[in-house]
């Protein structure tokens, strides 16, 4: 959502739209997460396994991407090999911009191609006319978007929707979001001589590569989960150590022969967050012995560990022959003092 807001003193393509004695146009959330989202949206959707980010720039999306359990193989390219800036297609020069649809949309050929542009029609609120970036060569209205893509998609085989990200603000919905997006789909019937009839040969320079192991391996993944839950379980032992040292124990219940025990503490509550209310409201960690527990039920609220295991049956399973856990598998168990501690 737009809206109008303050004065101030210069234009960018991000959150924020500004010049001297102007209203300014502030996009809330900004708009680079807006578009980031999108394309976080189409990935929960489709569930691709390869995903390609043209353009890449700071990698951010990437960034955001690799958490995707359906993604086994990520790429950035992009055509800044000093700077690896921001290049959306506006970036481009006539010649780079003739070679594009060949590369992208003959070439490489996906399933389903997204494209994010500057839309010139939302200028008219700004109070330059300027481009938005100093390195934009051009920036199209929708007509000239739509006209370029609907061409693309008909040599190609694709069909093609448009929507866009940063709606205008109220009375201004002439002018269409501040960033348009064309989402490209193949049509199923696409044979391979009408794509491969429109490449020829394109050699790409590798500036770097990283090799990470995936979550959809089971090894790997349980060394993830291992090592989360004994981080989780390590973080919460070190606060019962200080409530130890600090405060008096006191028996759980009249029972003499219940060797269970609770920590009294006078310590400041932290203000805790939407995750960490959610861990308060599960089983608390306990004491038998000289053995510290913490209920599968309490770590599995670890948003992250939540998010790969799902449920304490699938934790448990992973935790299985590696963490030691109590008698009826409900919580891990490890030593209260080791020789860490002293």
């Amino acid at each position: 959502m737009a809206e109008n807001n303050i004065e101030c003193n210069s234009v960018v393509d991000g959150n924020v739209e500004e010049v001297p004695n102007k209203k300014i146009i502030k996009f809330n959330p900004p708009l680079y997460k807006q578009r980031y989202q999108f394309v976080k949206n189409l990935v929960e959707q489709h569930q691709p396994k390869k995903v390609a980010d043209l353009g890449c720039g700071d990698v951010c999306l990437l960034v955001i991407l690799k958490y995707q359990k359906c993604i086994e193989e990520l790429v950035g390219v992009d055509i800044n090999e000093g700077r690896l800036k921001w290049n959306g297609i506006e970036h481009f020069d006539s010649e780079d911009l003739a070679k594009f649809p060949e590369v992208v949309f003959g070439y490489m050929s996906p399933a389903m191609i997204v494209i994010s542009t500057p839309n010139s029609d939302f200028n008219s609120l700004f109070p330059s006319t300027a481009f938005r970036d100093s390195d934009h060569k051009f920036e199209w209205s929708r007509m000239q978007f739509q006209t370029w893509a609907l061409d693309v998609a008909n040599r190609y085989s694709y069909s093609v929707e448009f929507t866009g990200v940063g709606e205008p603000p109220a009375g201004a919905e002439d002018v269409g979001c501040c960033t348009q997006i064309g989402v490209f789909r193949k049509k199923a019937k696409a044979t391979e001589s009408a794509v491969l009839e429109h490449h020829g040969e394109h050699v790409y320079e590798v500036i770097y590569t990283t090799s990470y192991p995936s979550l959809q391996q089971m090894n790997y993944c349980r060394r993830v989960v291992t090592y989360l839950v004994y981080r989780e379980v390590h973080r919460m032992k070190r606060r019962c150590q200080v409530s130890l040292r600090q405060h008096e124990l006191e028996p759980e219940s009249a029972d003499p022969g219940n060797p269970t025990r609770k920590f009294i503490s006078d310590l400041p509550v932290p203000v805790l967050r939407e995750a960490d209310k959610a861990m308060e409201m599960t089983p608390q960690p306990f004491c038998i012995g000289d053995k510290f527990y913490v209920p599968l039920e309490r770590i599995i609220a670890c948003p992250r560990l939540r998010h790969i295991c799902g449920n304490v049956e699938k934790l448990r399973e992973f935790l299985a022959d590696v963490v030691e856990l109590n008698c009826d598998g409900s919580a891990v168990k490890v030593d209260l003092h080791d020789c860490g501690d002293y």
